[in-house]
């Protein structure tokens, strides 16, 4: 028995290594196999690209197609008739807008200053006393410009004081000769008297006359 004991003891040994081995050698099995799918799992996810297919863009549908327009209607040109007068034509004025008048204040006008009273005479020129003719004639001829048969008009004018003498004479036209025209001169202021000259309150003043003497050489 006891022989046998120990034969039946090894032979479970024997088994129990066998069956462990068994079990080791599936579990390595397993465990390397599962190691090598993992590894393969992350070489592919590695290696491999994730190429996406660009998918082609869809472009707009054209837009609608717009119906052309219909040509616009041309009218057949209208005959103008060239005979016809033309209408008449009205020009219309407009006046000019009206300024608003201003009125404009004038200063009071001067009070004019009174007349001065009236003269109480009537003033008067001076005028020769007797015939002025007289007071040269032939026989006052003087003898150069007869020797020569000079003669002419002498033109003078007379100066005269308020008491009616010839204070001076002046020739105003010759008569040609100088020594008629002198001689004229010295005979009215010696022989001329007049009547002064009068102012508004009566009074004589100094006055002037004028007059002319003709030269001329008697005939026989």
């Amino acid at each position: 028995m006891a022989y046998a004991d120990q034969q039946v003891s090894g032979n479970r040994t024997i088994a129990f290594v066998v069956v462990a081995l068994i079990h080791l050698a599936l579990i390595y099995a397993l465990v390397t196999g599962l190691a090598y799918e993992g590894i393969q799992a992350v070489v592919k996810k590695v290696t491999t690209v994730d190429i996406k297919k660009d998918e082609p863009k869809k472009e707009p549908p054209p837009p609608p197609k717009q119906k052309a327009a219909a040509p616009p209607i041309v009218a057949p040109p209208v005959k103008i008739n060239v005979n016809v007068a033309p209408p008449p034509i009205t020009t219309v004025t407009t006046p000019p807008p009206v300024a608003p008048i201003v009125p404009i204040i004038a200063p009071p006008a001067p009070v004019p200053a009174p007349p001065p009273p009236p003269p109480r005479f009537q003033a008067k020129s001076a005028s020769p006393k007797g015939n002025p003719g007289s007071w040269a004639n032939a026989n006052d001829y003087p003898s150069g410009p007869l020797r020569r048969e000079e003669e002419g008009v002498t033109r003078f004018r007379v100066t005269i004081g308020a008491d009616g003498r010839v204070t001076s004479c002046d020739v105003t036209g010759s008569s040609g000769s100088s020594e008629l025209d002198s001689t004229t001169c010295s005979l009215i202021t010696r022989r001329g008297r007049f009547n002064p000259a009068m102012d508004g309150e009566g009074k004589p003043v100094a006055g002037g006359w004028a007059s002319s003497v003709r030269w001329q050489i008697p005939k026989d």
